[in-house]
């Protein structure tokens, strides 16, 4: 096995793991296998291509990388912030944790929770505390270079404009969000398996994950409202509660070593951002085997499981589900709502689904009077909803289960779309429609009634989107594919699918400018959904 890089500087570090008790050697080479495997993991669009077996292998993860280079450009322009390091720091650390958390909640969740390790070196004479670490440093390995991918950008800018100090600090600080971000994370799953177990604990932790997600994005919009704009300059009266924004103790740390502010808060904030990632990760390492052994709750099943009766609803609607799509689409929802790794995967980003259109709206409300935002038209935000749809429908096709998918070439079906159909139905009637059910109560409580047509034909646009992610994509059979299969490279297609929520946007304000042209709209959305719907191959 190949002898990484990265395996050579942790080998500087050796005494420290052997102070904490850890098996190093055996550490390094569970790393080495895991890193060697993630070499042969291809996605599928990589194994139907030509093989060129004097080629050596290459770790499709690398790949993807140049998305968050892409995603490292957004710091730039806060870089040149120089009057006020402390807003400065906290918007520009806002965006970066906002990213890494992100990323790490929606794809490396699976391997922080990851029981198969136990299979092979259950049996071993390893201790829980090497593998716990060895999981640890696997995900960690990962995070950073996705952090290098964001900040290399920004780094090199940040030389030119802010000079070399600032670029040694910025870089540090990374470093430390980064150990604040995993142990925050794994001590959090910590804490929820320490109470709970079986099924119902599985449950608590996707509902967890979609929290997260939610709490980052409001954390990011209160960060910047918690400066004021006085004169054209951002002032700050520090609060306790300040605290608990960990962009803001980076803003604090840039501010006293940078600005040369000395003041009671930037002094606090600079303790946290400091000693927050150095306590966490020192209290995960203390509490590693507690971590490792409540992980076999995963493997429990507990408590009886309700029967799933709602799907009979579906027997009196066959305009919705027709007679022969109905097992399928029974089936769908089962797995949506008992897949482990599907929602780990899609669940996270539903929790966006319901924040995002109150932040696009929002942003604009300190500008104009309560009557003022009741008459406007800011509630066509709600199609920012669909932002969730083209990743949904990419996951739907991928399961742990995969090996399962035989049973689609004895089910007694002559036309495949038929599984996909109900698929696509499942995802919309148990994920999608009862988050824009919420987020359509609460606007109608904002709006009034006089958008409930709005929102119906925000709803078709929604629902002809979903057919059109389908037929963009590879259309394999629902759960057939395993998720190492995901292409990882971030498909470009995802990033084209979401420029189309604007044109169903822009098309609905137009539609707005003409008597009854909400309507006409909606009527014509219908006509396209009916069509569509049922060419679909």
């Amino acid at each position: 096995m190949e002898n990484f890089f990265i395996l050579r500087v942790l080998d500087l570090f050796k005494p420290f793991f052997l102070k904490m008790g850890v098996d190093y050697k055996t550490m390094r080479r569970i790393l080495q296998v895991k890193l060697t495997m993630d070499q042969r993991r291809k996605p599928t669009v990589f194994n139907q291509s030509k093989k060129k077996k004097d080629k050596p292998e290459k770790n499709e993860f690398f790949k993807s990388l140049w998305i968050y280079g892409l995603f490292g450009l957004m710091l730039i322009p806060f870089l040149f912030l120089k009057d006020n390091y402390l807003f400065q720091a906290s918007i520009l650390f806002s965006i970066f944790m906002f990213i890494i958390m992100t990323t790490l909640i929606s794809d490396f969740s699976s391997v922080l929770l990851d029981l198969r390790d136990k299979n092979v070196l259950g049996t071993k004479p390893v201790h829980s505390k090497t593998v716990s670490m060895a999981k640890l440093l696997h995900v960690t390995i990962y995070m950073l270079y996705i952090t290098m991918a964001t900040a290399l950008i920004p780094l090199v800018v940040s030389v030119f404009v802010n000079g070399p100090m600032f670029s040694l600090l910025l870089l540090v600080s990374f470093v430390l969000a980064d150990v604040f971000i995993i142990a925050f994370t794994a001590l959090l799953y910590l804490f929820i398996l320490q109470y709970f177990d079986g099924e119902k604990l599985k449950d608590i932790i996707n509902y967890v994950q979609i929290a997260l997600s939610v709490g980052v994005m409001i954390g990011y919009q209160v960060v910047a409202r918690s400066f004021e704009l006085v004169n054209l300059n951002y002032q700050l009266d520090f609060a306790w509660w300040q605290l608990l924004l960990p962009p803001m103790w980076f803003g604090g740390l840039f501010d006293v070593l940078l600005g040369a502010s000395r003041s009671f808060g930037n002094i606090v904030l600079t303790i946290f951002a400091v000693l927050g990632p150095v306590v966490s990760i020192l209290l995960y390492v203390k509490l590693i085997q507690d971590f490792e052994r409540n992980l076999q709750k995963l493997t429990a099943q507990t408590g009886k499981k309700k029967a799933d009766s709602k799907w009979k609803l579906f027997r009196s609607m066959p305009l919705l589900v027709s007679k022969e799509e109905l097992p399928f689409f029974r089936f769908a929802r089962i797995m949506m709502k008992n897949e482990r790794d599907f929602k780990l995967k899609v669940y996270p980003s539903l929790g966006f689904a319901v924040v995002i259109p109150f932040v696009f709206m929002f942003n604009s409300y300190s500008m104009m009077t309560f009557e003022e935002f009741r008459a406007s038209g800011y509630y066509l935000t709600v199609y920012s909803i669909m932002l969730v749809i083209p990743t949904s429908v990419m996951m739907l096709a991928h399961s742990g289960s995969y090996k399962g998918g035989w049973v689609y070439q004895v089910a007694p079906v002559k036309n495949p779309t038929i599984m996909n159909k109900a698929a696509l139905k499942a995802f919309l009637f148990q994920l999608f429609l009862p988050l824009f059910l919420l987020v359509s109560v609460m606007f109608s409580l904002l709006f009034g009634p006089r958008i409930l047509d709005d929102l119906a034909a925000a709803l078709l646009a929604a629902l002809i989107y979903t057919a059109m992610c389908f037929l963009a994509g590879k259309k394999e059979l629902a759960f057939s594919q395993p998720f190492d299969a995901v292409n990882q490279s971030g498909d470009i297609k995802v990033f084209l699918l979401f420029l189309i929520i604007p044109v169903f946007a822009g098309l609905h304000y137009l539609a707005m400018k003409v008597p009854f042209g909400v309507l006409g709209y909606a009527v014509l959305l219908l006509i396209v959904n009916l069509v569509l719907w049922k060419r679909m191959r």
